[in-house]
């Protein structure tokens, strides 16, 4: 959905904006592709490999910073002056293609690798510390809550009777044998985005950088959130309808509701067929844009 996300996000051609998660550069080039001159577009990511393939795609263009680092503290990242400025933030959530077919990344349960799934490789916490230190009930609580697997008892016991489980192929050995061969690469997928969640903390940064964003954006700004499962698109779409990841409309003392920020579409957007049968990756995206209208209170 390349296309939705520039036609929402940019509303001033010479504004400022942020690919919070720049990747290998294709969203921050179409939107370097739509604005004038006097733009800034700053890109962001952890992974080092990003960075790279990013800086070779996107050249010497001026009007373009790329910042390593972690988007949760987005607001650590970009200077000070910026604060209030900020036209456009563009979120692209989730592990990315490049990511998913390195197998040395321990991000996919269909390549054998190591333990990894680190997005950003200076971070402590791996998967193999995940499966093989975690008790029984973390481990369980983070397959059920982050995987939202029926099966977490079973597979959680069942791993902690394996340890030490040293490679990809060898958890996903383990999570087959107890879950029906039917539904096997559902629960494999949904198994290993909770311990990809718990490793990277998605949940914890995406709040942060949310949070963070709305500190960025000048009124009028806009930010732009492409989910891939309903854990994200739930806090996604509480903090653009309230202002709070709980979805609660606050109200001031006249009893008019107060929230920073207003919705710009009333139904999320999703892929169209054409879409998904180019990329069947896409299918469970879910995009969503909302604008600042001012601070509460303001």
């Amino acid at each position: 959905m390349l296309q939705e996300c520039i036609e929402n996000l940019i509303t001033d051609p010479n504004g400022t904006y942020i690919d919070a998660t720049l990747g290998g550069g294709g969203h921050t080039l179409a939107i370097l592709n739509q604005l004038d001159s006097r733009a800034t577009v700053f890109g962001v990511d952890q992974d080092q490999q990003a960075i790279d393939a990013a800086s070779q795609l996107i050249g010497e263009d001026p009007r373009c910073t790329i910042l390593k680092g972690n988007f949760g503290y987005l607001s650590t990242l970009l200077p000070p002056s910026f604060r209030g400025q900020v036209a456009g933030i563009l979120l692209d959530l989730g592990v990315s293609t490049h990511q998913l077919k390195e197998a040395d990344r321990g991000f996919s349960f269909q390549q054998e690798g190591p333990l990894d799934m680190r997005m950003g490789t200076y971070m402590g916490l791996t998967a193999y510390d995940v499966v093989n230190t975690y008790d029984y009930k973390r481990l369980r609580d983070i397959i059920f809550h982050y995987g939202e697997e029926r099966g977490s008892r079973k597979i959680a016991q069942s791993i902690i009777d394996a340890r030490p489980v040293e490679t990809t192929q060898e958890l996903s050995s383990i999570i087959s044998e107890q879950v029906n061969h039917k539904f096997r690469t559902k629960s494999l997928a949904r198994v290993f985005q909770a311990i990809r969640i718990e490793v990277n903390q998605e949940l914890v940064v995406l709040k942060q950088v949310l949070q963070q964003g709305l500190e960025l954006l000048g009124s009028g700004g806009r930010i732009v959130v492409m989910s891939y499962h309903s854990l994200e698109d739930r806090l996604v779409k509480n903090f653009m309808k309230s202002g709070n990841f709980e979805g609660i409309i606050k109200k001031d003392f006249y009893g008019n509701p107060v929230c920073p920020l207003t919705p710009i579409n009333r139904q999320v957007i999703t892929p169209n067929d054409y879409e998904i049968d180019r990329n069947p990756a896409s299918r469970s995206a879910k995009l969503r844009v909302a604008v600042k209208i001012g601070d509460p209170g303001s």
